[in-house]
């Protein structure tokens, strides 16, 4: 079977018959924002057979889908920080019910922001620790402020020589943090979420995730603290785009009489079989081509700072318990 890249959970949702909802060992539950209309899609997780058929560890996964995202628009923006703000605060405080939380005196968060600065697709968690506004080094003005922040950008493996994982373990001994939010760069399965499209975690990061492909997990089984994942889709297969226009391709090539001997013969096969074919097709002259949006730059540098806004608003003030 030929999987169609995506670290996004709603999109392996999308891949099944109905809506979704029906795959066994797993809950879906969709609502939008009543003032902005940003979409919202919670997928958890619930046992080893949806982890299994989702492809995905067990856990919760919360997708935003806020399409004005990639434009200039300070209000709208606000409301997605705001929107993550609230997520965030829910999130953890689920974790907190169920025991897999649990601190004593100010939370201490660790922020990391993975990926290469130097590759502007995968650039995006270097790009939320340049706006995010750390307090570990500074002495409290009050009792009030119960919550620490502090930040590391560990680059790759090959600026370093180091295994993110080694890099965060080293940190986690020595200055012990309650909370890890990773961000990280995504890879989509649909262009239209390219820069448009938030993803929020339990889970961590897992091996071959991300832009980066990460090598090693990063979860609380390898790093013995909670970690929250944060991330946008930057990349999207070739062989994804060639895919998301076959149906329109084979109805083309049926109505031509000249190629409808080659449209029928395409209608005859699954996906999993025409994603073969188009990766037998792409992949000899191009390899694993992936391809980002000509202003990527530009629209991660916004999406860096909401985000960063996000972490600020579900920290150092308190967000709505969920907005809807």
């Amino acid at each position: 079977m030929f999987e169609i890249r995506t670290d996004l959970a709603v999109e392996e949702k999308e891949s099944f018959p109905g809506n979704g909802g029906e795959v066994g060992g797993v809950s879906l539950r969709e609502w939008k924002t009543a003032s902005s209309g940003i979409k919202l899609t919670e997928v958890v997780i619930l046992d080893e057979e949806g982890a299994r058929v989702m492809g995905k560890p067990l856990g919760t996964y919360i997708t935003m889908e806020a399409g004005r995202l990639r434009k200039k628009d300070e209000g709208y923006h606000r409301e997605v920080s705001e929107e993550l703000a609230s997520q965030l605060h829910r999130m953890v405080s689920r974790m907190k019910e169920k025991g897999e939380l649990d601190f004593h005196g100010p939370v201490h968060v660790l922020v990391a922001g993975l990926g290469n600065p130097s590759v502007t697709p995968d650039a995006l968690g270097p790009g939320v620790l340049g706006n995010l506004r750390v307090n570990r080094n500074m002495k409290k003005k009050s009792e009030k402020e119960d919550t620490v922040i502090s930040g590391i950008v560990p680059g790759v493996m090959a600026q370093t020589g180091m295994e993110t994982a080694e890099i965060l373990k080293g940190l986690i001994h020595e200055t012990k943090p309650d909370l890890i939010i990773a961000i990280d760069a995504l890879a989509a399965r649909s262009i239209r979420r390219l820069g448009t499209t938030i993803q929020l975690t339990d889970t961590g990061i897992q091996p071959g995730s991300g832009v980066g492909n990460h090598r090693h997990s990063l979860t609380k089984e390898s790093l013995g603290v909670p970690v929250l994942a944060i991330g946008v889709p930057t990349v999207v297969g070739a062989a994804a785009i060639v895919h998301d226009t076959i149906s329109a391709l084979i109805g083309t090539l049926a109505s031509n009489m000249g190629t409808k001997g080659m449209g029928d013969f395409l209608k005859q096969l699954d996906p999993d079989e025409q994603y073969q074919l188009i990766r037998e097709l792409l992949e000899p002259e191009f390899g694993s081509f992936y391809v980002t949006p000509p202003d990527i730059d530009q629209t991660l540098k916004q999406i860096s700072y909401t985000i960063s806004e996000g972490i600020h608003l579900a920290f150092y003030e308190n967000p709505q318990e969920e907005r809807k």
